[in-house]
């Protein structure tokens, strides 16, 4: 089932992922280097982060999705490479191969 909610959560999950690994990049660099970007990185990822959740949140209560299911979407979230496999999950989602919330799933 194709939502408008699914679809939002989806195009802001890569982006909050890349910027979450660009963010560890530029800790690293901060370190090692003279170059520091992480006060501009780290706003970056903290507003994809808010609109990632906020979009989760709406998702999650549109699609009536179970405590499962939007709790592994917030743990995503929050791992390095996360937003990638949350964007995949999505996408899936949109295209009618993961169950939506209350059928069974298929083998």
């Amino acid at each position: 089932m194709k939502s408008s909610a699914v679809h939002r959560l989806r195009l802001v999950s890569a982006p909050e992922g890349l910027s979450f690994l660009l963010l560890l990049v530029c800790s690293v660099l901060k370190r090692t280097t003279d170059f520091n970007a992480v006060p501009v990185m780290g706003s970056v990822h903290g507003a994809l982060f808010v609109l990632y959740v906020v979009f989760l949140a709406l998702a999650w209560q549109k699609q009536r999705w179970d405590a499962k299911r939007g709790a592994i979407l917030f743990v995503l979230s929050v791992l390095p490479f996360g937003g990638f496999v949350a964007e995949r999950m999505l996408a899936k989602e949109e295209r009618g191969e993961y169950p939506a919330a209350g059928e069974p799933a298929t083998a």
